[in-house]
């Protein structure tokens, strides 16, 4: 690796495993020191020794990003006290993913999706924006979903949220870039999750027919794009919003 993001420190949620592990793991390999959290502490310490393993810097910081303002700050104090007292970049990756129909979806399970879809990155971000900016900067970057732009007959509450996301991170670039903070997004696609690593067929298979790839996406995908946004080489971005979705939502491959 060039080691693109050497002596900065990084923040990524979720990161115990699918996207999320693979975005600690390339920040890792590019000279980071990376906050694996999570709420399974046997995955995130999996996580960090594969890091550790590999020559790279991390630790694990157990974390229920429940959407309650109390728990992201908790989170942000306790990250920003492993890594010396700053933190460079935040990866705002933590989602769950319940895909009832709406008429399905009851009022329990519609609060729980945004409280740690939205509310949790939104407190998150609140409580680590002021000490990037006293620091000289940082870097934001949300993970949206092609879903958020190509609707679907199931998903609507989870595409939702992706929604506000993708709107946060243009309200938070105008906010924060004066401030020395970039803010950018991710919409990953169909991508492989850990169950099908193992020859199992994917049931995101069909959703690529059609499209430029033909096929799911990996996490490795995802965390490419992640790595490109953090680093310097992507420092006149902002506001954007980088679709790493085999071409799904943009192109439609007809056959002859």
């Amino acid at each position: 690796m060039s080691e693109r993001l050497r002596n900065k420190t990084a923040l990524v949620t979720g990161s115990t495993s699918n996207i999320g592990q693979a975005i600690a793991e390339a920040f890792a390999a590019e000279g980071a020191h990376v906050i694996v959290s999570g709420r399974n502490r046997e995955r995130g310490a999996q996580v960090v020794e594969r890091i550790r393993a590999s020559g790279g810097r991390a630790d694990f910081l157990a974390a229920d990003l429940d959407g309650s303002a109390e728990n992201s700050q908790d989170l942000a104090d306790r990250a920003r006290e492993t890594l010396g007292g700053r933190i460079d970049i935040l990866v705002n990756n933590a989602g769950i993913y319940p895909a009832p129909a709406t008429t399905a979806t009851d009022e329990k399970t519609f609060d729980e999706v945004y409280a740690v879809n939205v509310k949790a990155p939104f407190f998150l971000t609140a409580a680590v924006a002021p000490a990037m900016t006293e620091s000289g900067g940082g870097v934001i970057i949300n993970l949206g979903s092609w879903i958020a732009r190509l609707g679907i007959p199931l998903g609507a509450l989870y595409s939702s949220t992706k929604g506000a996301m993708e709107t946060l991170t243009r309200a938070w670039a105008a906010e924060f870039g004066p401030m020395g903070i970039r803010v950018n997004a991710v919409s990953p696609g169909v991508v492989l999750s850990p169950a099908a690593e193992d020859g199992e067929p994917h049931p995101g298979e069909v959703m690529m027919k059609g499209t430029p790839a033909g096929e799911v996406g990996t996490p490795d995908a995802i965390a490419h794009a992640v790595v490109w946004l953090a680093s310097d080489e992507a420092a006149f971005v902002h506001g954007t919003v980088v679709d790493v979705d085999g071409g799904r939502t943009g192109v439609a491959v007809i056959a002859a």
